[in-house]
């Protein structure tokens, strides 16, 4: 459980970058700083991942705005600076990762999230909010979110969680991760007894492995080349999983198996 924790809230993959220095082969090179980005990856110059950013203060909403701009992994294609505007967005533009603050000032933004699942079902939802309320923590990774960041935490990088997010991954800020950690902590404790629920126990070994390894932040490909199966082979996999678990995302499969006591 540690591990799967710690693993969402990496933030040693992704790092801003300005330049391309070259673009050959399966790896491209940016300066700003020096990193190479591989070209299987989600996010190449040529087609940056798509962002839909809201926030209601417009200060924060250009420090983010700049520092997606910078990266030519990500491409803002719109801002939204209230839920009403939020909601318009959402269905006027294509976009692949949503950053929205939670706390947005004519309503509750965890709306804009669940939108996403009948308008825009591929995007993904990255939290950005000041407060680091549990309640509305959880909730939002029940909705579907993939992400959770602190407007207050000096590791924050938005362009980061976008790409962390986009490649099958998650993103928390560490200050949260470790919230999260002791909760789970407190409800498991060491040496406790748990039993496997029904619709654990519905779970082929193989699917077992592979949730725990989604768990852990490996992507699809990942998983699937330590496993010596292909990627689509894991996605197979995932849908039989979120049947059986009755879930829709990985994140809800994840929390799902951990407060059921599979991990």
């Amino acid at each position: 459980m540690s591990h799967l924790l710690r693993s969402l809230a990496s933030t040693e993959l992704f790092e801003p970058s300005a330049v391309p220095l070259s673009n050959s082969g399966q790896f491209s090179s940016y300066d700003n700083p020096s990193s190479i980005w591989p070209s299987f990856l989600v996010g190449q110059e040529a087609h940056p991942v798509r962002v839909l950013l809201v926030d209601d203060d417009i200060h924060i909403r250009q420090v983010i705005a700049q520092d997606l701009m910078a990266d030519p992994r990500t491409l803002l294609v719109a801002q939204a600076g209230s839920l009403r505007e939020g909601r318009k967005a959402v269905k006027m533009h294509e976009f692949d990762v949503l950053l929205v603050d939670l706390n947005l000032g004519d309503g509750d933004a965890l709306e804009l999230i669940d939108l996403l699942k009948s308008n825009r079902p591929s995007a993904q939802a990255v939290v950005i909010s000041v407060m680091e309320d549990n309640s509305q923590m959880m909730r939002a990774f029940e909705l579907g979110a993939m992400g959770y960041l602190s407007k207050n935490s000096w590791f924050g990088n938005y362009s980061q969680a976008v790409l962390q997010v986009a490649n099958g991954g998650a993103s928390i800020s560490p200050n949260l991760a470790r919230r999260l950690l002791q909760r789970f902590d407190f409800t498991h404790p060491p040496g406790s007894a748990r039993q496997e629920p029904e619709e654990i126990g519905r779970l082929s070994l193989r699917e077992r492995e592979i949730l725990r390894m989604v768990a852990s932040g490996y992507t699809s490909t990942e998983v699937g080349s330590r496993l010596l199966i292909s990627g689509m082979t894991v996605n197979t996999h995932l849908r039989n999983i979120y049947r059986k678990l009755q879930v829709r995302t990985r994140a809800q499969a994840v929390r799902f198996a951990s407060l059921r006591g599979l991990f």
